[in-house]
């Protein structure tokens, strides 16, 4: 019978541990472990989940063993019977993969060790435990001895010399003293040495140190791991907001201030994903889960989710989780259930923005940040990634992929301080909003006393005219009229400022009595007295409807022409308002004989629990045992100084992710990041004081170069330093600070794009949408 794999298997070269054909015991063989991760890689695109070519699917034992339309592929305790080694050793016609390379000795050997020994299945509650590299803890490798004095001297450069001894590369000198400082000043500050900065004679170690205390250090890396972290002002249409938030550019000066204090990486990233329960009244750090606001998206709360899972796991794990939210994932041992435990911690998260001093009005000055406000909310899978299909009789609750289980991450809710949950009970707030009312009770009389003065300077003018002897009863002058509207407009609008002022002392009063452990007695009279209150508003604003309408309606009639259209128009539209105005006010007296309604509190009343999901995600991520969370911080890091990462794939230290170049010196940094208690700015100077980074980025030497170049032609060994282009922002900066023109100041809300010619602040505080 012809064996019917109608699909193709996807040619990528595979990562595996196992020993050689001849040493391999079939009785060491696991599925999860040896098996799965070489199907995974060269078999899952087209035979798994995600497809079923052959309706034949390779992504578990039953699955395997069940076979496709050509029947059995496999037969337990039989490999030389089995049509799938056949396919993969390329026997016969079929050859499996079709394209690209074939499986190597020691995939084949772990494939038959494994049907060999019966095709066992892993237990139901079996974890797989790959052997890959970037899921093992770091562990501190011993700094190689190096002969040469000039490569042993930092650590980084024994690491570096033990690779170009290892391939034979001979490293170029180093780079000239001027180039030099102009490559760490950039490096560091984002900004060119002056002449006279090129001229000092100052110990090069004294300028790092300075360059690394200096408040550009925070920009210049702040626009590192802004474009890390995705940064992004609101985008909307107009003035509709539908994604990010305003004043998210608070969580922009949050980095770059953070940067500047040496804040451990491992509490920025805790404060960037739970400062709300880290530290729930410290404004400051509040700033900082604008990177979880960032998510935000108004029209769909699923794709909001998914952002913050996907980039949680590309900025700090170097993980894409994303691929498993609609089928198990093609390479890692990451399930789509798995997926949906991640998505738990995410769950009850909103956005809300909070008051700030002297500014009551959020539209204008705000402090945006996250919260649990939704902490009851349940996560369901979606088949598929289809949330019209969600497993509803299955909720899942928050857990870390099994493949790090034994990392803990406990989550317990947390009780949070009143100023968190009643936002109205912090003095700046409840003075802010009662100063407002009574700057508005004073312009309100403000108002009245201009309105009179204009009444009396009316009434002098009509006196002096005469009316017309055809005229019997002579009418009133129209100024008058209108400054007369004017009178009782702004006596209405001082009625409604007092009434405001009124009902928010009493909202707070019954807020207060409400919310007070145990509630006051008098919390049900004076949530009454704060509904009456706003129910007599709400006649006073109708009251003010009608007389604006009237005063239109009057206007309307004295502007208009007979033949002309527009004010035609104009007077038809009065009309209609003064009835729609009539009508609200009718509404509203109507709705005075139903029963008092609720009362609108002070200040929003949030939850006063919050889940503790994050938190513990947050610390689960930055544990020190976490294999992935300091490897991939430094791998930015390098690659920011460097121009090429330790590790090719950034933001996938997964199984299809490319190995390092250099595993030891990465996880000798990672290590290293830890245990100098996640500081950066020591890391820093451990790299660009090193011989590998004062190397110069070419040689005289053309035979040097021309060995160098046939080993190791894209100096992923760093024999020489790569020249890498300024970014564009890098360039405007440099610009004007040459031309004398920068303005150095830090901080403040985005500044929009169309003044990049003419505002000269550094480009960091230009809108990013």
């Amino acid at each position: 019978m012809a064996f019917r794999w109608a699909g193709r298997f996807l040619a990528l070269v595979a990562v595996i541990t196992a020993g050689p054909a001849s040493s391999l015991a079939a009785d060491n063989v696991d599925f999860l472990r040896d098996v799965k991760p070489i199907l995974a890689q060269r078999c899952f695109r087209c035979h798994s989940s995600l497809e079923q070519e052959g309706n034949l699917r390779l992504d578990s034992v039953p699955a395997i063993l069940k076979g496709g339309d050509g029947g059995a592929i496999v037969v337990p305790g039989k490999g030389s019977d089995s049509r799938l080694l056949a396919a993969v050793e390329r026997h016969g016609d079929l050859k499996m993969p079709p394209e690209g390379e074939s499986l190597n000795e020691k995939q084949i050997a772990v494939l038959r060790a494994w049907i060999d020994a019966g095709a066992p299945a892993p237990p139901p509650d079996a974890v797989a435990k790959p052997s890959h590299w970037s899921f093992q803890k770091p562990v501190r490798p011993a700094v190689p001895q190096v002969a040469d004095p000039a490569w042993s001297a930092n650590p980084i450069d024994a690491f570096i010399a033990t690779k170009h001894a290892e391939l034979k590369l001979a490293p170029v000198g180093e780079a000239p003293r001027n180039l030099l400082l102009r490559r760490i000043y950039i490096d560091l500050i984002g900004l060119p040495p002056t002449p006279d900065q090129l001229a000092e004679t100052a110990d090069y170690e004294d300028i790092v140190d300075h360059l690394l205390a200096s408040p550009q250090y925070g920009e210049r890396w702040g626009r590192h791991w802004m474009d890390v972290w995705r940064y992004s002002d609101w985008d909307g249409y107009k003035a509709e907001i539908r994604e990010s938030q305003p004043h998210i550019w608070r969580w922009r000066d949050w980095i770059v201030e953070s940067l500047n204090d040496d804040k451990p990486y491992d509490r920025m990233v805790q404060e960037m994903l739970a400062a709300d329960e880290l530290s729930p009244t410290d404004n400051n750090a509040l700033r900082a889960t604008g990177y979880l606001v960032r998510s935000w998206y108004k029209f769909n709360r699923n794709k909001w989710l998914d952002d913050a899972i996907e980039h949680t796991g590309k900025a700090f794990l170097g993980l894409t989780f994303n691929c498993c939210r609609c089928h198990d994932h093609m390479y890692d041992p990451l399930s789509q259930r798995e997926y949906y435990s991640l998505r738990a911690f995410f769950e009850p998260y909103d956005v809300r923005t909070d008051r700030l001093p002297g500014e009551p009005d959020t539209t204008k000055a705000g402090l945006v940040r996250v919260f649990d406000g939704k902490p009851e909310a349940p996560t369901f899978l979606f088949v598929r990634g289809n949330d019209k299909n969600a497993l509803t009789d299955e909720p899942i609750k928050p857990a870390v992929p099994a493949l790090f289980g034994d990392i803990p991450c406990s989550v317990e809710s947390l009780q949070l301080p009143q100023a968190s949950w009643q936002p109205s009970s912090v003095q700046f707030v409840r003075d802010d909003i009662l100063a407002a009312g009574q700057k508005e009770i004073e312009k309100a009389k403000a108002a009245i006393a201009t309105a009179k003065s204009k009444f009396d300077e009316a009434l002098q003018k009509a006196v002096n005219i005469s009316p017309s002897p055809e005229s019997r009863v002579p009418s009133p002058h129209p100024a008058l009229v209108d400054a007369d509207a004017q009178i009782a407009l702004a006596e209405i609008n001082l009625r409604l400022a007092e009434a405001n002022l009124a009902i928010n002392e009493l909202r707070l009063l019954a807020d207060d009595a409400a919310l007070a452990t145990p509630s006051k007695a008098s919390a049900r009279a004076l949530a009454e007295a704060a509904a009456r209150a706003e129910r007599d508003l709400s006649v006073l604003q109708a009251k003010k409807g009608v007389l604006q309408a009237e005063i239109n309606l009057t206007t309307a009639r004295r502007n208009k022409k007979d033949g002309d259209v527009r004010s035609l128009n104009v007077l038809t539209a009065a009309e209609n308002g003064i009835v729609a105005a009539v009508k609200a006010r009718g509404d509203v007296i109507e709705a005075l004989e139903k029963p008092l309604g609720d009362y609108t509190h002070f200040a929003p009343i949030y939850p006063q629990t919050s889940t503790g999901r994050r938190l513990a995600l947050a610390r689960w991520i930055t544990a020190p045992d976490n294999p992935l969370a300091a490897r991939v911080a430094i791998n930015h890091i390098w690659l920011r100084h460097f121009g090429t990462p330790l590790a090719p794939t950034v933001f996938d230290f997964g199984l299809n992710g490319k190995p390092p170049t250099n595993q030891p010196l990465l996880d000798w940094l990672a290590t290293e990041l830890i245990s100098n208690g996640w500081r950066m700015k020591p890391i820093h100077k451990l790299i660009v004081t090193s011989r590998t980074y004062r190397l110069a980025s070419s040689t005289l030497n053309l035979e040097l170069g021309t060995l160098n170049s046939s080993i190791d032609p894209e100096n992923l060994y760093y024999w020489r330093a790569n020249p890498h282009r300024m970014e564009a922002e890098a360039v405007r900066d440099a610009t004007l600070f040459l031309a004398g023109s920068l303005d150095l100041t830090r901080g403040g809300p985005d500044i929009d794009q169309t003044q990049g010619l003419t505002n000269p602040r550094r480009s960091l505080y230009f809108r990013n949408a």
